[in-house]
């Protein structure tokens, strides 16, 4: 019988909050396999230091990825593993612990020259929800750091996220409603303004916004992915609200791209 994991995200504010939420998912019997940590380096001086490849150079690739093979030791002892460094446009460099989030990188194509070997197979990238990669990026961009644990149930999700909960985790479902509130009435104003009722439409709306967002729609008009939109949306994918909060997401994400872009140039 396959066990299908699942991911729980902590956001923390500090790199130190993060990491000792990972030290003490480990010592609470959570495997190195399950416990990750995303980090943007400068703040995590304390890590051991990561080499980066000089085969892949910036610009190419959008990344400059290396590894490290076994384990990277952290404060009390634990060790979470692989680790992986990869320059992210807009970002800088980041620091994925873990195999399921250097996986997780690599799957948004922040980590191309990042060779993770047979340790990252099936089993260790399953359950990592790489269409919310962006809300990871997006975090860490603003200075946060990240904890991933894959689990297999309900139970230890619960006893995962209460862990992360004392250690002071934002959830990252709160961590991606903070970011619609900063987006909320400039789209409401968009949407009003094509004469509808953006309260009344708000949560559909968002939901097409959110999918542009997505690994396998980014650069996609509605009707090339109409196949994942009606799997992920069957009510609601070809209604007018999502079609329009679709349409918003997708000039959000182009702007968002060309900032990027233009930050990670050679000044």
């Amino acid at each position: 019988m396959i066990t299908v994991m699942k991911t729980v995200a902590g956001v923390f504010r500090f790199y130190q909050a993060a990491r000792a939420a990972a030290g003490t998912l480990r010592r609470a019997g959570f495997s190195q396999d399950q416990v990750n940590l995303l980090s943007p380096a400068s703040s995590a001086e304390e890590v051991h230091s990561v080499p980066t490849s000089d085969t892949e150079q910036p610009g190419i690739g959008g990344a400059i990825g290396g590894m490290v093979g076994g384990a990277v030791g952290l404060a009390g002892g634990f060790e979470l593993g692989i680790a992986v460094t990869a320059l992210i446009p807009g970002i800088g460099p980041i620091i994925a612990i873990g195999i399921a989030g250097a996986a997780l990188l690599g799957v948004g194509g922040a980590v191309g020259g990042a060779l993770l070997g047979e340790a990252a197979d099936e089993k260790s990238t399953e359950g990592v929800p790489a269409d919310e990669v962006f809300f990871y990026e997006n975090a860490l961009r603003q200075g946060k750091s990240v904890v991933l644990v894959l689990v297999p149930n309900d139970s230890e999700e619960t006893r995962a996220r209460k862990i992360m909960e004392d250690g002071g985790a934002q959830s990252l479902d709160a961590a991606k409603d903070d970011w619609w509130v900063g987006l909320r009435d400039a789209q409401a104003e968009r949407y009003q303004a094509s004469g509808h009722n953006f309260e009344a439409d708000q949560e559909v709306y968002r939901a097409g916004f959110e999918s542009a967002l997505r690994r396998e729609c980014r650069g996609k008009s509605i009707d090339e992915r109409s196949d994942c939109l009606k799997w992920w949306h069957p009510e609601v994918w070809d209604t007018e609200a999502f079609r329009h909060g679709y349409e918003a997401g997708r000039e959000f994400l182009q702007r968002y791209s060309a900032e990027e872009a233009l930050s990670a140039r050679p000044r």
